[in-house]
């Protein structure tokens, strides 16, 4: 075993020393994983281990893909909790609200829970007919949350899970609006920025955070984040804590937390814009399983972004474990299995 691989754990790890840094160790050094760029690893609350790959340090932002839906999910709760929005109201969207149009009963939740129901195809075939790709690259770039509202309805809100970035591209268009009444591009990107800032980045200590907005002024809450391994661990360990900071100041409702990570009616696996590791139900046929329900608590629940982005959090172990780099469809699975085996070396309490 390599000194790179040692030196990576601390005298915090809470498990096997030279076990931990082998499993660690091969996520970066065994063959068709993709390539780790960082691991680290909380135990109770402590820095276990940290290791990066060859370019990256603890200073590197890495984008965090779909790992910002989880963390726009909380400014959401934040407002709700503020008074400013309601969850199982219809979802304040103007263009919604005409007579007839049966978009106007969707709500604040299924939105959250991706059932509203709107035709949003995350993969195409080609990629270019996507409807994230024609979003975030093509004709609606430059006003993603009118692009992605002005989609019809392929299903009956409630009914259907749909994995869409687009959905969230919504949610983050509705907590700018419970911010300000402004349609200016600069106004809107200010007030999201500093109500994060101030009510979430600043209280977890995530001074790396960037946010990525469109030419509208519109977060791109579904996949343009970018923080350091230690700003995805504090984000991560701030959902261990059901919305505590670790100075102990309640930044969202506990009982917020719990219903991200609660399973939605339509899909067991996922709660509010959180993966969660249950059994799939009627989507286990169709598509494979983003985490490993077989291999750790059901409790345990994560962030994912796309080619491989995690930041796994998991109550009963008392551990929150970041993985960040580059892993193809096929080598996810077994890249996952590793970080597996990597949680698997802290038991349950």
């Amino acid at each position: 075993m390599s000194e790179a691989a040692l030196a990576a754990i601390t005298d915090k790890a809470g498990a096997p020393r030279e076990q931990l840094a082998r499993e660690i160790d091969d996520l970066f050094s065994a063959e068709g994983l993709g390539e780790t760029r960082a691991i680290l690893v909380m135990a109770d609350g402590e820095l276990a281990a940290e290791r990066y790959g060859d370019g990256y340090d603890t200073d590197t932002r890495h984008v965090s893909w779909s790992m910002a839906k989880t963390v726009t999910a909380v400014m959401v709760g934040m407002l709700v909790a503020d008074g400013r929005l309601r969850l199982d109201e219809p979802a304040p969207v103007a263009m919604w609200q005409r007579q007839g149009d049966p978009r106007s009963e969707i709500t604040l939740r299924q939105l959250l829970q991706m059932r509203s129901g709107l035709r949003h195809t995350e993969a195409g075939d080609p990629p270019y007919e996507s409807a994230e790709v024609r979003m975030l690259f093509l004709d609606g770039r430059d006003d993603m949350a009118r692009w992605a509202k002005e989609q019809p309805l392929e299903a009956e809100p409630g009914e259907k899970f749909e994995y869409s970035s687009n959905t969230t591209v919504i949610l983050a268009d509705i907590a700018t609006r419970a911010l300000t009444g402004s349609d200016d591009p600069d106004t809107r990107r200010e007030a999201v920025a500093e109500y994060l800032e101030e009510r979430l980045f600043e209280p977890l200590g995530m001074d790396s955070m960037v946010l990525e907005f469109d030419a509208s002024g519109t977060l791109i809450g579904g996949s343009l984040m970018h923080a350091t391994a230690r700003d995805w661990a504090k984000f991560g360990e701030f959902m261990r804590r059901k919305g505590r900071a670790s100075s102990g100041e309640q930044l969202v409702p506990s009982r917020f937390i719990e219903a991200m990570v609660a399973s939605s009616p339509t899909a067991p696996h996922y709660g509010l814009q959180t993966w969660l590791n249950r059994p799939m139900g009627e989507q286990g046929s169709e598509y494979p399983h983003p985490l490993f329900p077989d291999r750790a608590p059901a409790s345990l629940f994560s962030l994912i972004g796309h080619m491989g982005q995690y930041v796994l959090v998991s109550p009963e172990q008392r551990i929150t474990v970041v993985r960040l780099g580059h892993s193809t469809t096929e080598e996810r699975p077994p890249m996952l299995q590793q970080v597996a085996d990597v949680m698997a070396l802290y038991p349950v309490r």
